[in-house]
């Protein structure tokens, strides 16, 4: 059984689904799941092509995934296409696709909407004109009905967002040079050598003598007994602020894989189990089995992190993916292409994730999230809302 919606209604829906992705959508498959009358957030496809038994798939991976969410039996599916209504209403069978999965799967179809370039209607509304309806009338609708008022900005687009904030040449050196401070500092205290193999000789400083080493250096490091702990003050704050010491240890822990992997498992979920995940990683070390536990969060299983927590985080690794020298950076990325996907961002991943490989195309994480953006796998928690956005 289908419900139509009636024209003022769909025009008001409309309007709203932006807030709801957080950004404008254009070629694309948007799909909203129902609980009911309650909508439960949305998600978002290249809008598929190809053959009939291609739309089927797509159509087929997309409704699936309406059938992971608790509660959800019913779904409104919008077809952004970049084309004329002149003719019709473009992606009828994209939708035609998305109502047979639907079928197949039990799930009440709400409606099925095309909006193109210069209209847009309902395929279950027989009123609608053949050329469709103004787009207008979704911004008069906005304006008319209850909007969700001041909120986040809305993006253009589902890949605006992804770039990394603008820092200057200056900025980069200075991190740059505490970076290098530290790794002096690193290799005379600990015999570390610095990442990406061989020894940098630096003015004034020797790794073998010990000489003029840089006491800020020195104090930084000494933040590397307790990463847990760095790992938890930088969330607070405004992340352009974080000292260059900081940016530099934070570059320094994020590329290696084992303080990499600890800084995800606790901005996943608390300080509490990145002492958890450090004492984990030492014991794995050391040939003990990593637990179980932990590695499901790294897998998006378990629990649905706090998003607050989670972007606080992607903002401070953003910046410093942005200060990190060229070598280093994929560390930072990958981990920004990981928290991206934690929050159901996959377009996000995919473009943090490409970049890190443009440096490094061995790196594991970002092949890893790559492969699950390019896939359309998310997270489990990402079915799981904490509650309904009405």
């Amino acid at each position: 059984m289908t419900t139509t919606v009636r024209a003022a209604d769909a025009a008001h829906f409309l309007s709203l689904v932006p807030h709801l992705l957080g950004f404008a959508p254009s070629r694309s498959l948007v799909v909203v799941p129902f609980a009911g009358s309650r909508s439960l957030g949305a998600m978002r496809v290249d809008l598929p092509t190809g053959a009939l038994g291609d739309l089927d798939s797509a159509a087929a991976t997309i409704v699936g995934m309406v059938c992971r969410i608790p509660d959800a039996d019913a779904l409104t599916a919008i077809a952004y296409a970049p084309e004329s209504a002149a003719d019709g209403l473009p992606a009828f069978a994209v939708l035609a696709a998305v109502s047979r999965a639907a079928d197949v799967c039990g799930v009440r179809v709400v409606d099925l909407l095309s909006v193109a370039e210069d209209g847009w209607g309902s395929h279950l509304d027989a009123s609608c004109p053949a050329g469709g309806r103004p787009l207008s009338e979704i911004e008069r609708a906005a304006a008319r009905d209850d909007d969700p008022g001041p909120g986040p900005a809305i993006d253009r687009d589902h890949t605006s967002g992804a770039e990394l904030p603008r820092r200057s040449a200056a900025e980069r050196r200075v991190v740059g040079g505490a970076l290098r401070s530290l790794e002096t500092a690193l290799a005379v205290l600990c015999g570390i050598p610095r990442v990406g193999g061989g020894r940098r000789r630096t003015r004034g400083t020797g790794a073998e003598g010990g000489s003029g080493v840089d006491p800020a250096a020195l104090e930084a490091a000494c933040e590397l007994d307790d990463p847990p702990r760095l790992f938890e003050r930088v969330l607070d704050g405004d992340p352009a602020e974080l000292e260059p010491f900081v940016v530099a240890l934070l570059v320094w822990c994020l590329s290696r894989p084992s303080l990499r992997d600890v800084a995800l498992v606790q901005w996943a979920t608390d300080a509490g189990r990145g002492d958890d995940a450090l004492d984990a990683q030492r014991r794995w070390e050391e040939g003990e089995e990593y637990p179980e536990r932990l590695g499901r969060i790294m897998w998006g299983d378990g629990d649905r992190p706090d998003p607050e927590r989670l972007l606080a985080a992607l903002a401070v690794v953003r910046e410093v993916a942005a200060l990190a020298p060229r070598r280093l950076r994929p560390g930072p990325l990958a981990l920004c292409a990981w928290l991206a996907w934690a929050l159901g961002r996959s377009s996000h991943a995919a473009s943090y994730a490409e970049r890190a490989l443009e440096i490094d195309p061995d790196h594991g994480l970002a092949e890893i999230l790559l492969s699950f953006a390019q896939i359309g796998h998310l997270p489990d928690w990402a079915f799981h809302q904490r509650g309904p956005v009405r």
